[in-house]
C-alpha cells in the first residue's frame, strides 16, 4: 500500500473516506491509536493508505470531488 494523505482534520478525512468509499477503493487509515494516545494534539497526522494500482484513480477522484465541492 501506498500512503494517499496525511492530515489532522478529521473533516477532511471524513470527506478523503466518504470519496473512495464512493469510487469503490479500498483503503486504510492508520495511525488512529497513536494520534488519540499523544492527545490528539496534532502531533501525529492519521495516514489514508490505497493501494499502489489505485493511487492514480484516487487522486484523480479526490481532485474531481474537491473541484465540486461548494
Amino acid at each position: 500500500m501506498q500512503e494517499l494523505l496525511r492530515s489532522n482534520d478529521p473533516v477532511y478525512l471524513s470527506f478523503v473516506r466518504h470519496v473512495l468509499a464512493e469510487a469503490g477503493i479500498d483503503f486504510l487509515q492508520l495511525d488512529d491509536h497513536m494520534a488519540a494516545l499523544e492527545g490528539s494534539v496534532g502531533a501525529i497526522p492519521r495516514r489514508i493508505m490505497v493501494l499502489a494500482e489505485d493511487l492514480p484513480r484516487a487522486r484523480l477522484n479526490l481532485g474531481n470531488a474537491a473541484l465540486t465541492r461548494k
